[in-house]
């Protein structure tokens, strides 16, 4: 089977064809600058990639162009739309409606709709790709894949806010979490490496990328997470404050004179570790900057390993124990320095490092010593290829 894995932000589609059968990916790419100018970025697997500026007023002309693409005489890897035998959407937030999966219809369509208030900048975009999907292959199958699903068996003691009551009947504000598909494809492998299939198994996955977040996954089932009620909350990131004092936005409001949303504009695009290094957001700047005596930049460093540390061992102390931890993402699969910076704090949970298995990047890999208690992995997360997984189950 082959399915084709539709992203789509608010300017932006990024998609991946996988062959189901062998998992491989046959093509992927990036539509960018959708509304504005627009470019494809196409890469066929074992062919030359196709890069150029479209006209892409829309979503549905972006979805046109890939579509072209991938049927293309010379960049193509299909004949036609015939050999595309279902689609995945990445969809970030189902609400408490969706704890799994499902095939989109039109009543799953209005139930993401009434999501939409919970994400704005990106159920509508996501719902967008649908309709572009369905337009240009009316006949073919569709699955919502959604951020939120593998965290809805959080608890109430997990999930509930300290607010009263009645805002959780009424508006549903409450923790929801994010990156599901990538902590649950992580966990799932973590669990098979440590050999804990079908047994009680804690263990704890540390997303870290642009966006970061931590899961405590208790027999295979999400238990807590770092995100909240959108991905503002928990780890500082690369450009979000994560998790501050409330009465901070309205201090910042009076100070600065400026309203509710532009403040939460500030926390969620100036601040972070760019907003403290007053450098960049990524960690290779960061990194360059520290070694060449920058302050600021070594704080906004140990600011981010600090604060990673403390979910590893709040999520521990919450399971009563851990037996293994992943990193994963950006940051997580490629960057040993703070891999080890991160794990210098866990002594007491018996973890020790291989220093010359955490030079390893980009590559699954155990890197705990032999005499560590707790196992430590690299696991490189494949949200496309879990998106993909979930709609062949589903089909």
């Amino acid at each position: 089977m082959n399915v084709f894995v539709v992203n789509c932000g608010s300017s932006s589609l990024k998609y991946q064809l996988i062959d189901s059968d062998t998992e491989e990916v046959i093509a992927k790419g990036l539509c960018e600058r959708i509304g504005i100018d627009g470019s494809l970025t196409h890469k066929p697997t074992g062919k030359d990639n196709l890069v150029k500026k479209c006209d892409m007023p829309d979503h549905k002309s972006a979805v046109s162009y890939v579509l072209d693409a991938l049927t293309d005489p010379v960049y193509g890897v299909i004949g036609d739309l015939s050999e595309i035998d279902a689609v995945g959407h990445r969809i970030v937030h189902g609400g408490e409606r969706f704890a799994n999966s499902v095939v989109i219809n039109d009543e799953v369509i209005r139930a993401i709709e009434e999501c939409n208030d919970l994400a704005p900048l990106h159920n509508p975009a996501n719902l967008i790709g649908i309709s572009a999907c369905q337009a240009l292959m009316p006949d073919v199958p569709m699955v919502a894949v959604f951020d939120t699903a593998f965290h809805q068996t959080m608890p109430k003691k997990a999930y509930l806010y300290g607010l009263p009551y009645e805002y959780y009947d009424e508006y549903k504000v409450r923790k929801y979490g994010f990156h599901g598909t990538s902590h649950s494809f992580v966990s799932k492998r973590l669990i098979e490496l440590i050999g804990k299939e079908g047994q009680d198994s804690k263990v704890i996955v540390c997303h870290l990328g642009n966006g970061s977040s931590i899961s405590a996954v208790r027999n295979g089932e999400s238990v807590d997470t770092s995100m909240g009620f959108t991905p503002l909350d928990g780890l500082i990131m690369g450009t979000r404050s994560g998790s501050i004092d409330p009465a901070v936005v309205q201090f910042l409001c009076g100070k600065l004179n400026r309203s509710v949303d532009e403040v939460l504009t500030i926390l969620n695009k100036q601040s972070g570790v760019e907003g403290i290094s007053g450098v960049s957001s990524d960690f290779r700047d960061l990194e360059k900057a520290s070694n060449e005596g920058n302050e600021r930049a070594t704080t906004a460093l140990e600011i981010f390993t600090y604060r990673v540390a403390q979910y590893i061992g709040s999520y521990a102390a919450s399971m009563n124990g851990v037996d293994a931890i992943a990193f994963t993402a950006g940051i997580g699969e490629n960057n040993g320095k703070i891999r080890k910076a991160i794990c210098d704090y866990l002594g007491y949970l018996g973890i020790t490092i291989d220093d010359e298995a955490n030079q390893t990047a980009g590559e699954e890999i155990r890197i705990s010593a032999a005499d560590s208690k707790v196992d430590v992995y690299v696991i490189p997360t494949n949200e496309e290829l879990a998106i993909a997984r979930e709609t062949v189950a589903l089909l």
